[in-house]
């Protein structure tokens, strides 16, 4: 079996998550979270679309983690956001947080917002 080292340039990824909690880098985040190419900041859930779009122009996709389970985003929020010509995809936090990394890596232009499980 070959391995290779995954090699994050300029990016954080998500290191671990928990109860109530994401590890970002090395920092412990409370609650909800966004993250992606501007750094990590509290979310405020899917009422907070102001930050997701401030992302316009700078990420292709959001990756919206919906905490242990995967649940249907708010449609006002999924059409905002598409309008903004991002693609949005959601899925559990667990889910979203390795797909997060994988691209990621790959030095793709994506963010993360999450419900913690």
């Amino acid at each position: 079996m070959r391995l290779n080292e995954v090699v994050f340039n300029n990016a954080v990824p998500i290191a671990g998550y928990g109860p109530g909690f994401f590890r970002i880098g090395n920092e412990v985040h409370e609650g909800a979270v966004l993250t992606g190419p501007t750094g990590t900041t509290p979310w405020a859930g899917y009422d907070d679309s102001a930050a997701l779009l401030a992302l316009a122009g700078t990420v292709d996709v959001v990756f919206i983690g919906t905490g242990a389970e995967i649940a249907h985003i708010p449609a006002p929020l999924r059409r905002a956001l598409e309008a903004a010509c991002m693609g949005v995809e959601v899925m559990a936090s667990p889910a979203a947080c390795r797909t997060y990394n994988v691209l990621l890596s790959e030095g793709r232009r994506i963010a993360l917002a999450m419900l913690p499980v």
